[in-house]
């Protein structure tokens, strides 16, 4: 039998294979409905790699699938072969021709992509939903489209030059001119095959008009056949065929894309009709007036969402048969788009509305109507009966039938019984997608989605003559459909181009070419319930890119995927390898997750996967660890001396044994003791007990503002780096001093601690003991809630702002009564109104912490950066360091893996300053990028 693992080590390192059992099963999912698990899971870095495992998978009959983002919903992104991630190290990116061009690797996502293009007022054509998550090697293999790009501007349109891999081993790019003459030659019998289609539909004149017509619309259902159209040579033809292929074909090793304007100035509203007919007829008016995007949702995906916080009180009353439009202008100037958005005003009477337009050019207000309206697929997943699967279909009519075609296709979800079905989509385009949410736990079930979709494809193909996928590509659950909607000369055309490019049928196979007419409705997937926290999941993906361990172990989706495979086996009985899966679990699944809670902010329905960690880490301690605990929190004065202690020694230690000999003796330790906190070099020695001794000033005088100060035990343990002439407790109360702000430091600060040390671990009785604990302290030292208490770490303020579930009663009402305010929202909202800045730094860079993401303050830090600097920058990568507490000390790979992009981009843009408002995060980015970080309070103290 073929030890698959071994004869892949003969040309890839060990540390880029992952074959044990929790990395296959993890990867047998993605964003769609089907299920396979691959042998393996190998990760490239080069096209030579590449090369070998094309001549791997021909010399061993194994297919071979590209992933990258893993957000494709029709399962073009998961094999029973090799599965190949190219998420981690294809993520380079070239900005050209001053935005006009972009030059990218297939593994960094379109969002970032944008964020690159963003200072030069352009972005790339295509903008699906799911772009922050989505990576530019599914975009442009899937044709992706989006809300605003129409045809015109997709992913095939806004392509200029691709280099690629062919199974052959053979590279290319449309960029070198003499790849040309040399595809002539070394690839004559693929040159021949694509210049004889070509000739054959020039030859046809009915089939050559029908692909010219059908890609006036969105289409990708089969191959890009208006290649042949399009294009003279066989390598521009060949090249464009991959855009749409579904990496069936070759891998995409890079591409250069055509930018488009991003006008700087819009204006969105939310319109509500009387029915979804009505909504339909608005379209042609909207698109006359110059509308950029006219998102349709029926009633049903609006009772989705109704209830999300922010949502306008209308939805909440509309009739049941009620529709409404989401509609964007955009502009290049204010001027024009106020003139846009009044004409359509002017006329918008004639149209059945339900309330008067409201629109707005408020960031906030417009950005969250489009979370809601990229985050309906998963919305509704989320509500779903428990057991069953959410599917997404992606079809397209003609605009001017697209009312009718609707009522015709909720027809169908009526005789079906889909009756929590919706419909969305890009109605300016024709192009909606509806979800249904279905059970294949039964023939029965099975049996109910096969004769629906045969229905939906008569509709969509006979009736209306419509696309079965506008954009989502074909991937397996229309593949036995191809021919249905292109007829027999052109399925015959594709199965040819299979056949030239990839004879042996291993790349990506079932995808777009299958024979099987039950291709749809095999490998089905199933979403089980597991754990309330996260059965809402759908398996989206769009969590993933905001996770700290995803270069490292693993991420949100691949967690909840792990735990319901686990209830399978179970269920099933299978105990090794339930066992094994579990113990594999221990280290990828729970020790490496920084409970940050980011994955949240990016998941459309809100779910928090380290909500579930801390309560399987919960579960895993003893009865012993949690009294240990307790007694710790208990007695949290002494271990702070005691930690005290151990980092002056540490220390002095290292000062005198030379540097990183407490990391050595600490690494050695660890051998024994498991649990054993690494030493890193950016623990200074604590600062002396004396800079809270006598800090407390008088009361405020009437018409001063005055502050309680909360010193952290960060801030109380750790002291100055070289080069520092002020601790962490001195600079707060530099700052206020300077500022004329009284500070009254927190009476007994010595051994208080927001509880976050022991929440994150998941020890419950510690976690509620150290919370009531604060809060009594808080009560007292504020005046009974009179004076804001102010702490000097966001991660500590973000914890202090989520106590009041673990509080009992009495302390519940006291902390509703308590001002608690994170070191930044104190910079902001008491110091710069009060600021009389003396000097400003050249450039400084910033590192937002999570905490500051999830309480929204981001837009704070840059304010307060940018009263004190001439020039900010905040990374385009930065992202949650790993540290999550003391975690980075107890797992330095994972703060090493998370800050490496980040790292990297920082090492590349020198400045005076390197700033952030989480003392660990510090420590973590200075780490990695040779830089001192410090907190944003020495920026303001030395300013003013």
């Amino acid at each position: 039998m073929l030890n698959i693992e071994h004869e892949l080590r003969a040309f890839l390192p060990a540390e880029r294979i992952r074959a044990r059992y929790i990395d296959l099963v993890s990867f047998a999912s993605d964003a769609g409905f089907y299920h396979l698990v691959p042998q393996a899971v190998v990760q490239p870095i080069s096209e030579a790699e590449i090369k070998a495992l094309f001549a791997f998978s021909h010399q061993q009959a194994i297919p071979l699938v590209f992933r990258t983002g893993g957000t494709s919903l029709s399962g073009q992104a998961i094999t029973d072969g090799i599965l190949v991630d190219l998420s981690q190290f294809w993520a380079r990116l070239t900005v050209e021709q001053d935005g006009q061009l972009v030059r990218v690797q297939p593994g960094i996502t379109g969002a970032m992509v944008n964020a690159y293009l963003r200072k030069y007022q352009r972005k790339i054509g295509p903008d699906p939903s799911s772009i922050s998550a989505a990576m530019m090697g599914g975009i442009l293999s899937n044709n992706a489209s989006g809300m605003c790009c129409g045809v015109v501007q997709n992913s095939y349109h806004t392509t200029r030059h691709i280099r690629f891999v062919l199974p052959n081993g053979q590279a290319f790019s449309t960029e070198n001119p003499g790849d040309y003459a040399r595809f002539e030659h070394e690839s004559r019998d693929l040159h021949q095959e694509l210049a004889a289609i070509r000739q054959q539909i020039a030859d046809t004149p009915e089939l050559h008009a029908k692909i010219r017509h059908k890609y006036r619309t969105k289409t990708t259902v089969g191959y890009s056949l208006n290649a042949f159209v399009d294009y003279e040579h066989p390598l521009d033809i060949l090249a464009h065929l991959l855009i749409g292929a579904e990496g069936t074909l070759a891998f995409i090793a890079e591409a250069v894309l055509h930018t488009v304007p991003d006008h700087p100035f819009k204006s969105t509203a939310l319109l509500y009709f009387t029915d979804i007919y009505a909504a339909c007829q608005a379209i042609e008016p909207l698109t006359q007036a110059g509308a950029l995007m006219v998102e349709l949702m029926d009633r049903a995906s609006l009772h989705a969402v109704a209830e999300l916080p922010g949502m306008p009180a209308i939805v909440k009353t509309l009739p049941e048969a009620a529709a409404a439009l989401l509609v964007e202008f955009q502009e290049a100037s204010p001027e024009a788009l106020e003139t846009r958005v009044s004409s359509f005003l002017a006329s918008s009477g004639e149209l059945a509305l339900l309330n008067t337009p409201e629109f707005t050019t408020d960031y906030a207000e417009r950005e969250f109507f489009w979370k809601v309206r990229k985050g309906l697929f998963p919305a509704v997943g989320a509500v779903r009966a428990s057991g069953t699967t959410v599917i997404l279909e992606d079809v397209a009519f003609p605009v001017a039938q697209l009312g009718n075609a609707i009522i015709d296709l909720q027809r169908l979800f009526r005789q079906y019984s889909y009756h929590n079905a919706i419909i969305f989509g890009h109605a300016k385009d024709g192009n909606i997608h509806f979800v249904i949410t279905q059970s294949f736990n039964t023939t029965k079930e099975i049996n109910r989605y096969q004769y629906f979709m045969e229905d939906v494809v008569e509709l969509v193909v006979q009736k209306y003559q419509g696309t079965l996928k506008a954009e989502h590509g074909t991937g397996r659950n229309m593949a036995p459909f191809v021919e249905t909607e292109w007829g027999g000369e052109a399925y015959a055309i594709m199965q040819r181009i299979k056949q030239a490019v990839d004879p042996r049928g291993l790349l990506n196979p079932g995808v777009i070419i299958n024979a099987d007419e039950r291709a749809h409705i095999q490998h089905l997937k199933t979403l089980p319930s597991v754990e309330a926290e996260v059965d809402r999941c759908i398996e989206c993906g769009y969590c993933e890119h905001k996770c700290p361990s995803r270069d490292l172990t693993m991420t949100p989706r691949r967690r909840i995927v792990v735990r319901r495979v686990l209830k399978q086996l179970e269920a099933a009985g299978d105990t090794a390898h339930h066992q094994l899966l579990l113990d594999q679990y221990q280290y990828e699944g729970l020790e490496t997750c920084a409970v940050d809670g980011l994955c949240a902010t990016a998941c459309p329905v809100d779910i928090n996967t380290g909500d579930l960690i801390k309560r399987l880490r919960r579960e895993n301690h003893s009865p012993t660890a949690n009294k240990v605990a307790l007694l710790v929190a208990k007695n949290f004065r002494t271990v702070e001396w005691l930690a005290r202690t151990g980092l002056q020694a540490g220390a002095v230690f290292n000062r005198a044994f030379g540097p990183n000999t407490m990391a050595k003796l600490t690494g050695g330790l660890r051998r024994v003791v498991p649990a054993m906190p690494l030493w890193n070099e950016q623990l200074p020695a604590p600062p002396a007990l004396k800079s809270l001794r006598g800090a407390a000033g008088p009361p405020a005088p009437a018409g001063q503002p005055g502050i309680v100060y909360f010193p952290s035990c960060l801030s109380r343990m750790l002291g100055t780096y070289e080069g520092q002439a002020k601790n962490g407790l001195e600079v707060f109360l530099s700052v206020c001093a300077k500022s004329g702000i009284a500070a009254t430091v927190l009476e007994r600060a010595a051994g208080t601690c927001c509880s976050q040390i022991f929440s994150s671990k998941g020890f419950a009785e510690a976690y509620a003991y150290t919370a009531n604990s604060i809060v009594e302290r808080l009560w007292e030292s504020s005046r009974q809630g009179q004076l804001p208490v102010v702490i000097d770490v966001s991660s500590c303020a973000y914890t202090l702002h989520k106590l009041r579930p673990v509080l009992n009663p009495e302390n519940q009402r006291k902390y509703d009564q308590l001002t608690i305010l994170d070191s930044v929202d104190f910079l902001h909202d008491l110091v710069l109104p009060r600021a009389t800045v003396r000097q400003r730094k050249q450039t400084v860079v910033l590192h937002p912490v999570c905490s500051l993401e999830k309480m929204k303050s981001g837009p704070k830090l840059l304010a307060i950066a940018r009263r004190f600097a001439e020039q900010v920058t905040v990374p385009q990568h930065a992202g949650c360091c790993g540290m999550a507490g003391d975690r980075g000390f107890l797992f330095p790979e994972l703060t090493a893996a998370a800050t490496r992009p980040e790292a990297r981009e920082v090492q590349q843009q020198p400045a005076q300053g390197y700033y952030s408002s989480t003392k660990t995060c510090e420590m973590a980015l200075s780490e990695a990028t040779s830089k001192n970080y410090e907190s944003i309070l020495y920026l303001v103290d030395e300013g003013l």
